[in-house]
């Protein structure tokens, strides 16, 4: 995969408790310019949350203790200025339609499955946003 650059300059926050998967998201956005934050769980995003506000929030569905459906409500209740709007991305292995249904009226923007595309991954960050860029 050739880095295409087109992260460079934004700041993403990896909520993803399984290492592999985080350090491969993890690598794959930076290779294409991005600072990427990674975290294990929905406490730990809420520790950064409260210094940073990320351009993009990357979280996982299936983490332990709060999973990302709660932790995407509680997000979403933010005040805009505070990270409440953040374009978030829900991350799964439940591929069905029921799952991806379930993520967007929680709060996330778009649903991406797992195991994902390296180049599949920067463009739908790339277009999110692009197109959530207010």
């Amino acid at each position: 995969m050739e880095p295409s650059g087109t992260l460079a300059g934004l700041d993403i926050l990896v909520v993803e408790d399984d290492n592999d998967t985080r350090f491969f998201i993890t690598t794959v956005l930076e290779m294409d310019g991005a600072k990427v934050i990674p975290v294990i769980s929905a406490d730990a995003a809420r520790k950064v949350l409260s210094e940073l506000q990320p351009d993009v929030l990357i979280s996982d569905i299936g983490l332990p203790g709060e999973d990302g459906y709660t932790f995407i409500r509680k997000f979403r209740a933010l005040k805009p200025k505070n990270g409440g709007r953040v374009p978030a991305i829900a991350l799964t292995a439940y591929t069905d339609s029921e799952a991806r249904i379930r993520a967007l009226e929680g709060g996330f923007d778009t649903h991406v499955s797992k195991p994902i595309d390296p180049e599949e991954l920067v463009e739908i960050v790339a277009s999110l946003v692009a197109c959530c860029n207010w």
